[in-house]
């Protein structure tokens, strides 16, 4: 006999979900919207993995409903990139540097938008690179810290742009990454909780950081050692 069909609502929980972790951002284009970017960022972060929870806990996951989770991450998380990019090189008394931020963060959302296009193809590879959110985060450890140091945060940020824009594209595996490693409901949620106390407990904020970004580097460097000793760089005559 077969299984009655869930109420178009319930079925759709998790992709209303989805979108209303996008429409907020919005925000960042009015005229002092940058001043709300940190919450923002939070409030992204929480609802994309919301609703990832909620599909397998009401157990209502479907093709559409991951292609429309990787459209949000390529609408969102440039919009992030971009909008830090532009306005530290407004804030930049070095146009060098100022440019080289928008570069950067230009570079960065080509690499986001290659993987979100490379993910909807069925037949690609899974699991290798970085996600796109983890750029998002360091970029909100980077801001967070600039905050409490008081430091320009600017050649932070360049970097962080170049190296997530290599790293989104690897072919291996990054094994530790904090985020990949949680799976249950109560871990996701525990990563969420921790970004909310980066924000809000300054004298925490270096230790989570120093976690993300420490971890982050250790994949970079274990996938891909891995990766090199795995490959045969040996040409055939």
């Amino acid at each position: 006999m077969q299984e009655p069909q869930k109420p178009v609502l319930l079925r759709n929980v998790a992709n209303v979900v989805s979108i209303l972790g996008v429409l907020p951002l919005c925000i960042l284009f009015w005229e002092h919207g940058y001043q709300y970017l940190i919450p923002l960022i939070v409030y992204n972060n929480i609802m994309d993995d919301l609703d990832g929870v909620l599909a397998g806990k009401l157990d209502i996951r479907s093709e559409f409903g991951a292609m429309l989770d990787n459209v949000c991450d390529a609408i969102s998380h440039p919009i992030f990139v971009l909008v830090v990019g532009m306005h530290y090189f407004q804030q930049a008394d070095n146009p060098f540097v100022g440019g080289a931020c928008v570069a950067g963060s230009l570079l960065a959302t080509v690499a986001i938008i290659l993987r979100v296009v490379t993910r909807l193809d069925p037949a690609s590879p899974t699991g290798t690179g970085s996600p796109t959110n983890e750029l998002i985060r360091h970029i909100l450890f980077v801001i967070i810290l600039a905050q409490i140091f008081a430091f320009d945060p600017t050649p932070f940020l360049i970097a962080a742009f170049a190296m997530n824009a290599l790293s989104m594209l690897v072919p291996f595996r990054m094994p530790y990454l904090i985020r990949s490693l949680t799976k249950s409901a109560v871990a996701i949620g525990l990563v969420n909780v921790a970004l909310l106390v980066a924000w809000l407990v300054p004298y925490l904020a270096p230790v989570i950081a120093a976690s993300f970004i420490g971890t982050y580097f250790l994949s970079f460097l274990t996938g891909g050692t891995a990766w090199l000793k795995s490959v045969d760089f040996e040409t055939s005559p």
